[in-house]
């Protein structure tokens, strides 16, 4: 079995780059690998900590206004390249106004899928 058989909703590639802020710290965490309606692909610039939650900012590509998510983070692995990680983030809350335009962007016409 493949992992998309396991996903519960497409995740969308994100050909540009989309950075990730903690709305906590003003940072930015990282960018955006893929994006999906529950959760997304982080390739993160800064430290995680492993099961937490977090409270991310972002703005879709060729979107006006942010989007902001709380997340939890379900795993992490190290990236080739040195202080960066991959990590999976499932979207714990959402308002329901960011909840459709993500959904609008993920099923858009001609969005690649991971």
């Amino acid at each position: 079995m493949s992992s998309k058989e396991h996903r519960r909703s497409p995740r969308r590639k994100v050909d540009e780059t989309v950075l990730v802020s903690d709305v906590m710290t003003e940072e930015v965490a990282g960018r955006i690998g893929n994006l999906s309606e529950g959760g997304m692909l982080l390739m993160a610039s800064v430290p995680l900590t492993e099961d937490a939650l977090y409270q991310f900012r972002f703005r879709l590509p060729g979107e006006a206004g942010d989007i902001e998510v709380g997340a939890h983070l379900l795993w992490f692995d190290r990236a080739s390249s040195p202080g960066q990680s991959w990590a999976g983030f499932r979207f714990i809350s959402l308002s329901d106004a960011h909840r459709d335009r993500l959904h609008n962007w993920v099923g858009a016409p001609g969005a690649h899928y991971d």
